[in-house]
């Protein structure tokens, strides 16, 4: 008994500093994380050619001069191509946003001038600028080598006739970048320029002197403006609402569940420090989203704790010793977990590979979440109970008994469960159809989906909707010559989102100082976005594309692991129950659809098909040892009350985390968490109700009447 006290003492021991350093580590890497755009401040843009297949030396150079601007206003801009005719730019900390997009917007300018300042040639007359490795007198030389148009060519021999000995700068954007000296007169229409120490030098160069002379232009797709202020409001908030989920959640867990709620905590804290930890080393940029996603996941994690510990319960109801129990339990929850983790894995996946910019940062953490529960729970919380069970807890009321219950007749009201999720689906079908009739639209297609502008301003006190109707609606229109204003109050705070057609980069500045002079607005305490209607389109095809393919894909996996059609085919029927009901919602309550909704969506799916597939793990386990006497119908029915408990704790805890994000949230967050809500009500309803009558009535087409015995 010693012995193994002391064993125990020093595994709990072990866990305890593991805790400790992963949770320092963590918290010490919280500042090396990388932040997005809507967490530490700043300006994002997406630019789009107006050439639709430019060519690839075109577009580099785009983005090699955009990339020479940005990193005027911070050394961590970015700029970086996307697909073959778009580029995007983030440039961090920077508030002064309407000045940038100005900047930016303008072509570059390159001239070369001779010592008394006139100008020889422009960058248009230039045909090519090439990098390129001279040998002379036995040394290699970096070189760029020129090639001019006709009219350059001849241009460059009578510059260079005039000013032999002398030099002649080559200035871009109004700065000098290389002076070369005129050595002979250059009548070929080409010439090189020496004397640059290294190639990477040579290579920037010539990349300047082309740019100069393209022709390429470039159209503002999307832009989006967050002050530094509220990125930093949105972090305190988003903590704030993780640090208080969690502890209700340890509380909940350990009340439930007593001794093995307490490892589960112990784990859970492990996951915090070693989620942190792996953000800052996978350099993942930290979104709002992304935020969103590790206290959605903290939820999640939760889930494989609680399918263990009912099993444990179950195995101590049934007569084992609690050690006995304990392993048998981990045992049989091994493949509900591992089968629920990977298909919203699979979501996860699909999202990243859909989505863009904070979609992507949401299913990054998202998925970190789901790989890090399933070790935390799977070793670290086995860890952790054998310690405690070891260092003396082990008798039976530290853990709890749940015998076996008469199940409740769940199948028997399959008619009445159909019916109303018929007439959920019906009624915002018809609610969309209305929608669409009136012109309106089928769904409140925020701006991400049907283009324009978003400003959110924060004023200095609570305006009602009749003053900002009165008072900001008419200033807006003024400014920005749109008589569709969109004004939206966000509950609880002095916020107010302000919806317009597309604004140029001059209306946006003349909105901003608008808010400023009228309302003493502190401008920082001002963010936008724009999007054209051509990204918007392409999110609608992606939203869909997405969901498709996640959906396949969960089949398939459902399918292989089942290796029954039947279990793949009402899971992906009880799938769509959800992503339908969940879009009722969307159109009945006219919450706002923007890009948070793909995430949204998928999200839901990944939760849903988790509570469905422990459920059909029970009723695989159960069909193995099914009696004869025992119908089909009564293994359903005790499958779904064995689950049960199960189904209602996962879906309360992940619904406490969430709602945290809802209650102390940030608007954006707020739009975010609501509909997720929704979700993970409509997945416990349909696991519990839905799902198995579905997978009983497929199963009973494909049988005569006497299977039933």
């Amino acid at each position: 008994m010693k012995s193994s006290k002391g064993k125990g003492f020093l595994g709990l021991l072990a866990l305890l500093v593991c805790v400790a350093l992963f949770g320092y580590f963590g918290y010490d890497t919280m500042d090396d994380i990388k932040l997005g755009l809507d967490l530490a401040g700043g300006v994002s843009i997406t630019y789009q050619a107006l050439e639709s297949n430019p060519a690839a030396e075109q577009m580099s150079d785009t983005v090699y001069k955009l990339q020479q601007r940005v990193e005027g206003y911070s050394t961590e801009a970015e700029v970086y191509q996307e697909g073959g005719n778009r580029i995007n730019i983030d440039i961090p900390g920077e508030n002064d946003a309407n000045a940038i997009l100005k900047e930016l917007g303008q072509p570059g300018s390159l001239i070369f001038i001779d010592e008394e300042g006139n100008i020889i040639l422009t960058g248009d007359q230039v045909a090519s600028a090439k990098p390129g490795i001279m040998e002379q007198n036995g040394k290699r030389e970096n070189t760029v080598n020129l090639t001019f148009t006709p009219e350059g060519a001849q241009l460059f021999a009578e510059a260079t006739k005039a000013n032999l000995g002398k030099i002649i700068y080559i200035i871009y954007d109004n700065e000098i970048k290389s002076a070369p000296r005129v050595n002979s007169e250059i009548t070929g229409g080409e010439c090189y320029i020496e004397g640059i120490d290294t190639y990477e030098e040579a290579e920037n160069l010539a990349a300047t002197i082309r740019i100069g002379s393209l022709s390429l232009e470039l159209e503002e797709l999307r832009s989006n403006v967050v002050g530094a202020k509220l990125g930093q409001e949105a972090i305190a908030t988003s903590l704030r609402a993780a640090a208080i989920g969690f502890l209700v959640v340890a509380l909940f867990m350990v009340f439930v569940y007593r001794i093995p709620g307490v490892a589960s905590v112990l784990a859970l804290c492990l996951y915090v420090g070693l989620e942190l930890i792996l953000l800052s080393a996978f350099e993942v940029t930290l979104t709002l989203p992304g935020i969103a996603g590790i206290i959605l996941s903290i939820g999640m994690a939760v889930d494989a704790n609680v399918i263990i510990f009912t099993r444990i319960k179950e195995e101590i109801g049934v007569g084992k010793t609690v050690r006995s129990a304990i392993k048998t339990g981990f045992s049989k929850a091994l493949s509900a977990i591992v089968d629920g983790n990977i298909t919203t894995l699979i979501a996860a996946v699909v999202l990243f590979w859909r989505g863009s910019g904070t979609v992507k940062g949401f299913a990054s953490t998202l998925a970190i979440g789901i790989i890090l529960s399933m070790f935390t729970a799977l070793f670290m919380t086995k860890a952790g109970l054998y310690a405690l069970y070891n260092m003396g807890f082990q008798d039976v009321k530290f853990y709890g008994v749940k015998k076996a219950s008469d199940p409740k007749d769940f199948l028997g009201k399959r008619k009445v469960f159909f019916a109303v999720s018929i007439a959920a689906v019906v009624v915002g079908w018809a609610v969309m159809g209305a929608g669409a009739a009136s012109g309106k639209g089928a769904l409140n297609y925020g701006m991400d989906f049907k283009g324009g502008t978003s400003t959110n301003v924060t004023f200095n006190e609570d305006m009602s909707l009749e003053d900002i109707s009165a008072k900001v609606v008419p200033v807006i229109e003024e400014v920005t010559g749109d008589p569709e204003v969109q004004t939206q109050k966000v509950a609880g705070t002095t916020e107010v989102i302000i919806k317009t057609k597309t604004l140029t980069v001059d209306q946006r500045e003349a909105l901003n100082q608008a808010m400023v002079d009228q309302f003493g607005v502190d401008p920082e305490l001002i963010t936008a976005e724009s999007i054209s209607g051509a990204v918007s389109q392409e999110m609608k095809q992606d939203a869909m594309v997405a969901v498709v393919i996640s959906t396949i894909c969960m089949l398939v996996y459902i399918w292989f692991r089942f290796k029954d059609i039947r279990f793949a085919a009402s899971a992906v029927l009880a799938l769509l129950h959800d992503v339908l009901v969940v879009l009722t919602c969307y159109a009945v309550a006219k919450w706002s659809v923007g890009s948070t909704f793909i995430a949204c969506m998928l999200t839901i799916v990944g939760y849903s098909i988790n509570a469905t597939i422990v459920i059909f793990d029970r009723i695989r386990e159960n069909l193995q040892t099914k009696s004869h006497k025992e119908s089909v119908a009564d293994l359903v029915n005790r499958s779904i009350t064995e689950t049960f408990t199960r189904s209602i704790n996962t879906s309360l805890t992940t619904f406490i985390m969430v709602f945290m994000l809802f209650i102390l949230g940030v608007s954006s967050i707020r739009e975010f968490a609501l509909p997720l809500m929704a979700g993970i009500i409509i997945g416990g309803y349909s696991s519990i109700c839905v799902t198995g009558a579905l997978w009983y009535v497929l199963t009973m087409r494909k049988k005569p009447a006497k299977a039933e015995q």
